[in-house]
């Protein structure tokens, strides 16, 4: 009796210290991440309906690194296996680029609550998921990964069409399901396969019961708006309403007020302005702006933040700045040097 009650209490000591490891992080940017200067204030152009807290634009980043990491995650696999990605560079790329985003989102509105909350749930969740999956393909999972199997270049194309689909789509409208049934039709009698299959079917089932939790959550919520409007110049208005998913609301003395799709739609749209000589003045009544670019150099000027990527070769820049200067900044990149545009 008392050699389980010392268990049990050793349990519970694990648990609370595991707890305290994930928020540590949290802790971390409350107290040393602190919003630096005042808010700049801005009246929108495209009415207050259809404003939203320019931080987000800031604080919108790091959905998109775990989006990046999943990307990267299936790069290294495609040729590689899982013990070769970084679980612990992922991690602290989330983590330093949100302490370095929340300091300088003081200007655009700090960091407000509501935001917090997600991306520190987030960011826990990412946490945990790639410490037990580097504690599984550290060890028992590196035992098995000798020689290439069936099921490792199924589960790289699975990863890969998950990264993709994460750039326009919530993560929990993904088939988990699908891809554990993939897994089982595709096994062979190898030994990696049959690990593969029990590894990363569990790993997807888990997920897909998580994915329904989250899904009902915010379906009690509501979900984010799927649109914004921008107010552009430069570009006709009937040359802005032949642009994808576009549509031309009014003209105002200051532009083109347009409605647009959000997530990597915007970014492609973004850049088709810019291409066509368009010049934004607003996007989603704020002006100013945070994309995402790619490079050989380990640093750029202006960047909020920068760090490494993996899989791919170069480094990610976190670049902040005016909405009026966004096409001319699209316009002097190298081809293939924009990742994303942030949508709030």
């Amino acid at each position: 009796m008392r050699f389980l009650f010392r268990l049990f209490k050793r349990l519970i000591l694990l648990v609370v210290v595991l707890v305290l490891g994930l928020l540590s992080p949290v802790a971390y940017i409350e107290t040393m991440c602190r919003p630096e200067g005042a808010l700049i204030a801005h009246d929108p152009l495209v009415g207050a309906d259809w404003q939203r807290a320019e931080g987000r634009t800031l604080l919108t980043y790091p959905e998109w690194h775990i989006v990046h990491a999943y990307a990267d995650y299936a790069e290294v696999i495609r040729t590689g296996a899982p013990h070769d990605y970084g679980f612990l560079s992922a991690i602290g790329g989330f983590w330093s680029s949100t302490c370095a985003l929340s300091q300088a989102s003081g200007p655009h509105g700090g960091f407000p609550w509501e935001t917090k909350q997600m991306v520190y749930t987030i960011g826990v969740s990412f946490t945990a998921e790639l410490l037990l999956k580097a504690a599984y393909e550290e060890t028992i999972g590196r035992l098995f990964s000798g020689t290439r199997a069936p099921l490792d270049d199924r589960s790289a194309r699975q990863a890969a069409d998950y990264a993709v689909f994460l750039q326009q789509t919530p993560w929990y409208k993904w088939d988990f399901t699908r891809d554990a049934a993939e897994l089982n039709a595709a096994a062979t009698s190898a030994l990696r396969d049959r690990e593969r299959r029990f590894a990363l079917g569990l790993e997807y089932r888990a997920k897909a019961a998580y994915a329904k939790v989250i899904e009902a959550a915010v379906a009690a919520v509501g979900a984010d708006q799927l649109r914004l409007r921008a107010v552009v110049t430069g570009i006709d208005p009937a040359a802005l309403a032949a642009l994808p998913e576009v549509q031309v609301i009014e003209t105002l003395p200051q532009g083109v007020v347009i409605e647009a799709p959000r997530y990597r739609a915007f970014t492609r749209l973004a850049g088709q302005v810019a291409a066509a000589g368009g010049e934004f003045v607003e996007i989603a009544g704020n002006d100013d702006v945070l994309f995402t670019v790619v490079s050989d150099n380990a640093t750029a000027e202006g960047a909020v933040h920068s760090f490494a990527r993996q899989g791919n070769p170069g480094y990610r820049h976190l670049m902040l700045v005016a909405v009026s200067g966004l096409s001319a900044a699209l316009r002097a990149l190298p081809d293939g040097a924009l990742e994303h545009i942030h949508d709030y």
